[in-house]
Parts: structure tokens; sequence; C-alpha cells
């Protein structure tokens, strides 16, 4: 009776370990296909299927942009069968973005959004200021939405080292790098991104000096499941 209840408790163990590893097996997602739909790195100045596409040269590199309050649509065809798209960019965050400012009404929020076919799947703030320990500084809204998100100044960046664009261009950190990567569900055979800025400043000659933004290196992956 002993060895019958250690073979039934044996073979009990094994089947439920069978029945969860055959779980597993069944509702573990896999990558069949994975396609570059779209690369640009825009050192040849393509801005071919991108509206109010602009180029100009920060740091030494070709970029998408400069924007202010306004923001570029980039159209992708005859995508492949696919399940999900996968979207990559580097995001510039140029000179004296204030984050989630709305205390003196002429300055932020200073928000900036990413749009795929007409779903919202970034909405944030950045706020590019210097931020010493021990010192209040408007936070901003990002890696989460805005609003009712406070994060530090430069959470979640890549990089805080790179020189401003304009207003800011003799300094060291007046710019901000940060990776972008989406992955979102999709079969379409065509694709819209768009990114879009919507920056207050109320009490300066040149906004886009004052603040802006840009976009380099975009790679759009069209990924079968």
């Amino acid at each position: 009776m002993k060895n019958f209840s250690a073979r039934f408790k044996t073979t009990c163990f094994l089947s439920l370990f069978s029945v969860m590893a055959l779980m597993g097996a069944c509702t573990k997602t896999q990558v069949k296909s994975e396609t570059v739909v779209y690369t640009n790195n825009f050192e040849s100045g393509d801005v071919k299927n991108i509206s109010n596409g602009t180029i100009d040269v920060f740091n030494g590199t070709h970029v998408l942009g400069r924007y202010n309050s306004d923001g570029f649509a980039l159209t992708v065809s005859d995508l492949p069968k696919h399940d999900l798209v996968e979207v990559s960019f580097d995001l510039y965050i140029h000179d004296t973005w204030d984050g989630n400012n709305v205390d003196n009404g002429y300055s932020g929020p200073d928000l900036w959004s990413m749009i795929v076919d007409g779903g919202s799947y970034i909405h944030t703030s950045f706020s590019n200021t210097d931020c010493p320990a021990g010192v209040f500084c408007t936070p901003q809204a990002y890696p989460n939405n805005y609003p009712n998100n406070n994060n530090n100044p430069k959470a979640g960046a890549f990089a805080t080292n790179l020189p401003g664009a304009c207003y800011w261009a003799s300094k060291p950190n007046g710019t901000t790098l940060y990776k972008i990567t989406r992955q979102i569900s999709h079969s379409d055979k065509t694709l819209t991104l768009q990114c879009l800025g919507n920056l207050v400043q109320k009490n300066v000659a040149d906004p886009k000096c004052d603040e802006s933004w840009s976009v380099d290196n975009i790679t759009i992956k069209a990924i079968a499941l």
C-alpha cells in the first residue's frame, strides 16, 4: 500500500507537470518573422512619404526637424502580413522645455505626442531644465503620459550631455536624447506615424529657437507571430 501511494503521488506529480508544460507551450507566443519596412537616418536628406518633412543638422548629424508646435507624418505602404509593428527612433528635446509648468500662464505645459493610424501611443511632457539636488524643478510626465504624472526633469533619458540647438547652443547639456520604442498591435498594409509638438511660449520672439525637437534613426518593423 505504501508503494502504491508513492507511485500514485509520483504519477500525479508527473501528470500535473506535463499539463503545466503543455499549457506553457500552448500559450507561449513566438515570432514567426520580423521585417524592416522602413529605416532612415536622414543623412541623404530623404523625406519621401513624409508630410512636412524637413532636414536640419544637429551635433554633426542630419535629423528630421527641427519642429516646435508642429510635426510630421510618415506613411509606409505595402507592409507584409503581420500582427505587430515596432516603431523606434531617437527623439531630441532641444533647449528650454518647461514640462508640466502651468503656473505663470505663458510658459508650458510643453507637450509631445506619437500617434499611429490615429491612435495616441505617447502623449507626454518634457522638462529640459537642470535640477540640482535639493532644488524644486518643474517636473515632466515622461516616461509616463500627461497629465497626472510628475517625474524629475530628463527622467528616462538616454543622454543628457548634448549641446543646445539654438537658445542654449553654447550650453553643453542643452539637448536631451530619448530612445523611443513601442510595439503596437497592427495588421493593416499601410501605417501612418505622426509626431507632434504642442509647446506653450507666449513671451518669446522666436519660439522655435527657444524650444524645439527633432527625430533621427527611425526604424519600423512588421512582426508576424
